[in-house]
């Protein structure tokens, strides 16, 4: 099985690929994020251990633009042990599992192990209500012809309520969901972001896709105009 492995600290990345040879793996190793990105794009891997932090490209943007490529090999991200949201955005951008520093190779073995026998995954479908769509392949939503850029959370967001259409979600659905079902901050903050996402998806073209249905939650539907 053939690993490519992107992490900027060399002496790791050089333990890493000989630690793999030594349960068996082909190992290849890129330091930074241009050349990553281009091996993991133009050569035939089975799996990607890809670092977070990178120069050049971070391991978010290697990771967006490879499945914006279409390119479904399972990825492996590397986080750092006192990154708060590391865990929740390698897995939102589409990552497929993820490590954190330090680690034992045990471990890595485990997971790479386990990512192969899962194989790569498969597209996901593009979610549609009326003209507005999001792509969570290409980490893409469009209002008919407009791209409208998201934040990772108002995208994880709009696609919990696209795969409910028609559905009234509540508060604790969506934080359970879309942040984390042990969340202890203010509930607030769904309203909060549920508003960000009407100033980009509706306000700008005279729609309320997004419903508050009063006393139980949110909507969302292709009604309103």
């Amino acid at each position: 099985m053939r690993v490519l492995v992107i992490e900027d600290e060399r002496g790791l990345a050089k333990a890493i690929v000989e630690g793999l040879a030594e349960e068996g793996f082909v190992a290849d190793a890129a330091h930074d994020g241009v050349d990553g990105l281009w091996r993991a794009v133009n050569e035939a891997h089975d799996v990607i251990v890809l670092d977070i932090m990178l120069p050049g490209l971070s391991g978010y943007e290697v990771l967006k633009r490879l499945r914006a490529a279409e390119v479904w090999t399972p990825v492996l991200m590397l986080t750092a042990k006192d990154g708060e949201y590391d865990e929740a955005d390698a897995l939102d951008l589409g990552g497929d599992d993820y490590l954190t520093k330090p680690f034992s190779y045990v471990v890595l073995v485990a997971h790479l192990r386990a990512l192969l026998r899962r194989g790569a995954p498969t597209r996901p479908a593009v979610l549609a209500v009326g003209d507005l769509t999001l792509d969570p392949a290409r980490r893409r939503c469009r209002r008919a012809d407009d791209e409208i850029a998201l934040t990772a959370r108002e995208f994880t967001l709009l696609e919990y309520l696209l795969r409910h259409p028609d559905e009234v979600v509540g508060k604790t659905d969506i934080l359970t969901h879309v942040w984390d079902e042990n969340f202890d901050g203010d509930t607030n903050i769904v309203e909060v972001y549920i508003g960000y996402l009407r100033r980009k998806i509706d306000a700008p073209y005279g729609r309320r896709t997004i419903e508050t249905v009063r006393g139980a939650g949110y909507r969302l539907n292709d009604h309103g105009g």
